[in-house]
Order: C-alpha cells, then structure tokens, then sequence
C-alpha cells in the first residue's frame, strides 16, 4: 500500500530532471512513518497504566509527555546540524538505532518499577525519534516539485496516523488488558506487598517494548543496505523557486519561525487530546468507561487523522493548504466546544472527531514552514522539530488545570491552540519580505 501512494506521488517528480527512484524512496519513508506513529501513540495507553500503578496525580502522569517531547527540544537542533553534514539516509539509522536502545531500557524500568527510570527511557526513544523527524519530514519536501510537498508530505504521514491507529487497540491488549487494584485495596497492601504489586504491573510492557526494540533495530538495519536519493538542501539557481539568499540563516524567515510556534501548538493539543482520552471517557460526567474499553476507543482519534491524511492530499492538490489548515483548525474548535458543553456519547465522539481536522496540520505547517528554504531546510527542519516540544508543555499545563478545575474544563487550552493554527494558515505562513513567492 505503501509503495503505491509513493508511485501515486511520483508521477510529478520526473520534472526536476532527476534520475534517481524517488517513488520507492517515498514508499521506504512512508513505510517509517508507520513506526514513528504507531510508537508514539503507545504513550496514550502508557499515561493512564503507569498513572495507575505509580499512584500518579493529572500532573504527574503527563510528565510521560514531557520528557518525551522534551529529547525534540534538546536534540533538535544539533540533529539538524548531524543530518546536514551526514545526510537524511545516515541520520535516519541514528534515529532507529536511538529509539531501539530506548525501547530496550523499559525492561531495566519495568524491572525496577522506577516511574523516573520509564521517563528517562522515553527521553532516549524520543532522541531517536527526533533524528528520524530531522530526516525524513524534510526528505520527503524535497523529494518533488516545491507545490505538492504538503500534499505529499500529508499521504507519508497518514501511514504516521496508521501507526497511531493501530496502536492503542494492541496497546491496551497488551498493557491495559492487566487489572489495577483500586486505590482502596492499595493502601491496605504493606510496603512489601505494594512494592511487588507495582513491579508485577509494571512488567507488563517489557515484552511488548523490547519486540518494538527488535523491529526498529532490524528497519536500522535494511536502511544501511538501501540506496536512497542524495537531494541536496541547495537549491536549483534556474528553478526560480527558493529564497535562500535572503538570510544568513533559517532563523531570518518569518513564516519559519511563526510555523515552529504552530507545530509547537498543534503538537500540543493533539498530545493533550490524546493523553487524556482514556481517563476523560472514564469520568462520571462523560460514560465512566474502563480504561480497557476507553483506550479501544483512543484508536477512532487516531484513525481520524489517518483517513482525513489521506483524503486530504488528494483535497491539497486541488485546495490551498493554507486555506485548509484555517478550515480544521476553525472546525477543531467547534468540536472540542461542543465535546466541554455536552455529556456522554456526544462528548467521546465530538472530541474523537477532532483527530480527523488534525489530520493535515503537522504536514501541513511544516511544508509551508520551510518553503524556499533551500539550503537552510536542515536548520529549518531542526527549528521545527524542536517545536514539537509542544507536545511536552501543553498536556503539563492542562494536566495542572485539570488537577484544578476537572478534567472537562481543561480542554480550553487546546482551543486556544487551535485558534492560532488558524490565524498561521490565514496570515503567518505569508513571507514577510516584498516580492516573494508566497504562495503555498
């Protein structure tokens, strides 16, 4: 399937005078973009199970987000750096090689029945991550003419959102399927008793990582072997379509930096979204749903994304991007407002549908983030990536709030994300400087 939606892309990549495959070149990085999603939804089960067993407040929990977007504001930047000099091929097996190490320190974690031991884990998975982002979400804008990278960009990240469809239906096979005691029973329990309880419980997602270690390792391994295109950031003087001269260093462009604040957003409230489906299903005001049932129902969130990526490159070469992200970014809003104002079966499904908006905003962002960036698009892609330290930030701050005023109301913070998604699409992504191709 995979390898199909890349032919489907490449039909318009001969233009650019390139001999090399670039159709199985997308179908390679699409078919990454499954992993990436598929781990990183994990989260979204992980959260409400560590939350249980550690005893963890809103707070507490959402630290699983925290120092996993953390490692993309730390790495970001000398990632991006890494892949310039070494290339988008060597830098995605760093990234695989990183995550798998990651993957295998839950099994230390798990053993122990650290909570700190799981997040230092995470930190070093989402290292791995954050090289594998730096690589492969510019690659594939390059990868083709400058007007169809959103459109592109948007079809390698829905196999992203079918990783993160899939996902929480395993994820809550495999980890929540486990009973937690309820808080009464544990505090009946001695030290002893409750430290054995806790390990048992936390041993649960050992096998399921360390097999998540095994694959990434074995992908790392067929990407040393692959020969993919050498594209060059430097663009083509005759082509017309970059600015690159203007500024000494990606930093200068102003719909790049306003673009890192709307990943920075977006990641935010898709992360708070996500993080708190689970336990937002299993509150008396919505349907008071076992975690095991509730994190089912995460996988529709998900799914949403996957679908509304797919249709939606096809919508991108007909509609302008910007004016699409403006469109979900308004009909997001309207859904977590109506999702806050009602109860039950009304409430899930307004919010699960928010994922089918959110669907082309991070491709969406971040190819009209580094349109014309030419030479700069590595020291771009890193300025972007770092913004998804948003996904760290925001669910900490709507855990607070929640802890405060209850979960339901707490979902104000990611309308306001929203809000500005739309005010990016309408206006920020626009150049500033005069005579500039400012279309998307």
């Amino acid at each position: 399937m995979a390898n199909e939606a890349a032919e489907t892309v490449g039909l318009d990549l001969a233009s650019n005078g390139s001999s090399a495959n670039y159709s199985s070149a997308l179908a390679t990085i699409t078919s990454l973009f499954f992993m990436l999603g598929f781990i990183t939804c994990m989260n979204d089960i992980l959260i409400p199970h560590l939350k249980a067993i550690f005893s963890l407040n809103y707070a507490q929990a959402m630290l699983v987000q925290f120092c996993f977007r953390l490692a993309y504001l730390l790495v970001s930047l000398p990632a991006g750096r890494i892949v310039g000099k070494l290339g988008y091929k060597k830098g995605i097996i760093i990234g695989l090689t990183t995550a798998g190490i990651g993957c295998l320190a839950f099994f230390p974690a798990a053993s122990l029945g650290v909570y700190a031991i799981f997040l230092l884990a995470l930190f070093i998975l989402a290292s791995g991550f954050t090289f594998l982002q730096v690589s492969a979400n510019p690659y594939v804008t390059v990868l083709g003419k400058p007007e169809t990278a959103s459109s592109r960009l948007t079809l390698t990240q829905a196999f992203d959102s079918l990783g993160t469809t899939v996902a929480p239906y395993l994820g809550s096979l495999l980890i929540l399927s486990f009973a937690v005691l309820p808080a009464g029973q544990l505090q009946k329990m001695t030290p002893h008793q409750l430290s054995l309880y806790k390990l048992a419980e936390a041993r649960s997602v050992q096998i399921p990582y360390v097999g998540l270690a095994v694959i990434l390792f074995i992908i790392a391994g067929v990407f040393a072997v692959l020969k993919l295109p050498d594209i060059k950031t430097n663009r083509d003087p005759a082509a017309g379509e970059g600015y690159d001269s203007l500024h000494k260093s990606a930093w200068g462009y102003r719909h790049l930096y306003l673009g890192a604040i709307g990943i920075f957003v977006y990641v935010g409230a898709e992360a708070s979204i996500g993080s708190f489906l689970v336990n937002y299903f299993g509150s008396h005001s919505i349907l008071s749903m076992p975690a095991s049932e509730a994190g089912k129902f995460v996988a529709f969130y998900w799914g949403g994304a996957m679908i509304g990526r797919f249709v939606g490159s096809g919508l991108q070469r007909r509609i302008e991007p910007a004016k699409m992200l403006a469109f979900n970014a308004a009909v997001a809003i309207l859904l977590v407002v109506i999702s806050m104002l009602s109860t039950g079966y009304v409430a899930m499904w307004s919010i699960l549908m928010v994922g089918l908006f959110n669907s082309v905003m991070f491709p969406t962002i971040f190819a009209l983030s580094v349109h014309g960036l030419g030479k700069h698009t590595s020291q771009a892609s890193g300025i972007l990536c770092m913004a998804i330290v948003g996904g760290a930030i925001i669910p900490v701050i709507q855990g607070i709030i929640a802890d405060n005023i209850g979960i339901k109301h707490a979902f104000f913070i990611p309308v306001i994300c929203y809000l500005y998604i739309g005010y990016y699409g309408l206006k920020g992504r626009v150049p500033s400087f005069k005579n500039s191709p400012a279309r998307s």
